[in-house]
């Protein structure tokens, strides 16, 4: 049974129009910028909470005075968020508004580790070709890879995904967040008078794996907007099933948004959905080696203990999910996009520590309705798992790995 059954809401009542802003910068001549590339090219003071800390990518967002036509319950560029623009979070993150031709100028002079610029699109009229123009200026002017943040919404057809490719981005993400349609409908359509659909998201998504390499195509999902494990994961595997991998996020509620006042889902729902996601995306294990309670929780993965053991102690399933730098490994890295500082990390920007390992262990337990969970479980096919040979579950409890 999902959270959504559990937690109906309608938020038509709540929506009011974000106050027309006096703040006239905006793109393409302008972006904005996370607080960490501020800080990392110095528009920003500042430093990372944990010295392991080192940004990998660049993101940034185009602007506008009227900010986003949309009005996703959960988002800090929501139009009915009643806070003036320079005070807009996103991801609960301050974004900086800077000058596109300055932020390449320090991109290329300043010294820094980024191997990556993503560009994301606000549900703008002007968004898309707005966007288009300034990862073709990135691209011609600096060394980084460039990724695509599509608002699907602005996406006519095949060839509007060809501009942003022949632009000069590799890759491509669609912000799906969203994992059934129920919740993607609550959370970012009609019931909040915004304009995105959910087959919409899909066909687009399915168009830009025929335009850009095999593999090179993601989503974005958000846990925590009502959902199951298994509705998360299954929607992973549905994109996978497609060649497209999810990048995963925690939701983290926004002040003054319809979600304002809404919970961080559990840790423990986080948690295994994470380690779901890395055993689809990157070991290619389907959902159905995975079992779940009657509350829809994952209480076995398939795999015998030994193996989860030596999966969870590498930490990778818990780090930042993103597209990658030249060597494939996590660009863009997103330090604290799930959370503050001073609160338990839950995607990490860097390889966890064995004190982090400890939390994740325990962290991985937490929630699950002991009432519901079957003491055993059968898997009878046999899987590949890269780095680990064959393995075989023999019937291992999920909960022993806490132990």
């Amino acid at each position: 049974m999902s959270q959504e059954k559990s937690q109906k809401q309608d938020f038509s009542d709540a929506i009011e129009l974000r106050p027309v802003q006096e703040d006239f910068r905006e793109s393409p001549e302008y972006v904005m910028t996370s607080l960490a590339g501020a800080m990392t090219l110095g528009f920003e003071k500042g430093k990372f909470a944990r010295e392991e800390t080192v940004l990998r990518g660049l993101n940034i967002l185009t602007t506008y005075p009227e900010n986003c036509v949309a009005n996703c319950s959960y988002c800090g560029m929501s139009r009915e968020r009643r806070v003036p623009r320079e005070e807009s979070t996103f991801i609960r993150v301050k974004w900086p508004i800077v000058p596109v031709d300055e932020l390449i100028r320090r991109s290329v002079q300043v010294p820094h580790q980024m191997r990556r610029l993503c560009v994301g699109m606000l549900a703008n009229r002007q968004s898309f070709d707005h966007s288009v123009q300034i990862i073709r200026q990135f691209h011609e002017k600096t060394p980084l890879l460039i990724s695509g943040l599509i608002t699907a919404s602005l996406i006519k057809n095949r060839e509007d995904l060809e501009k942003i490719r022949d632009a000069g981005a590799d890759r491509v993400d669609i912000a799906i967040d969203a994992a059934t349609p129920e919740l993607f409908d609550k959370h970012r359509g009609r019931p909040v008078k915004g304009p995105h659909r959910w087959d919409h998201f899909w066909w687009v998504t399915e168009e830009a794996t025929k335009v850009f390499e095999a593999g090179t195509v993601g989503i974005h999902l958000v846990a925590g907007l009502g959902e199951s494990e298994k509705e998360l994961l299954e929607a992973c595997q549905k994109a996978q099933d497609m060649n497209v991998v999810t990048h995963l996020f925690s939701f983290n509620p926004e002040p003054s948004t319809l979600l304002g006042d809404y919970p961080q889902p559990p840790v423990g729902h986080y948690r295994r959905c994470q380690l779901g996601r890395y055993l689809i995306n990157e070991l290619g294990i389907h959902i159905h080696h995975f079992r779940f309670n009657r509350a829809e929780q994952v209480v076995d993965f398939g795999l015998d203990q030994a193996t989860l053991e030596k999966i969870v102690e590498s930490g990778r399933p818990f780090m930042t999910s993103g597209c990658p730098d030249e060597h494939g490994e996590t660009a863009c890295n997103r330090p604290y996009g799930n959370g503050r500082p001073s609160e338990k990390i839950r995607n990490f920007a860097f390889d966890p520590t064995p004190r982090d390992i400890e939390d994740i262990r325990a962290q991985l337990f937490t929630g699950l309705d002991e009432d519901l969970r079957p003491e055993v479980f059968e898997v009878e096919e046999t899987m590949e798992v890269l780095g680990t040979g064959s393995v075989r579950n023999k019937g291992g409890n999920f909960a022993e790995l806490g132990k």
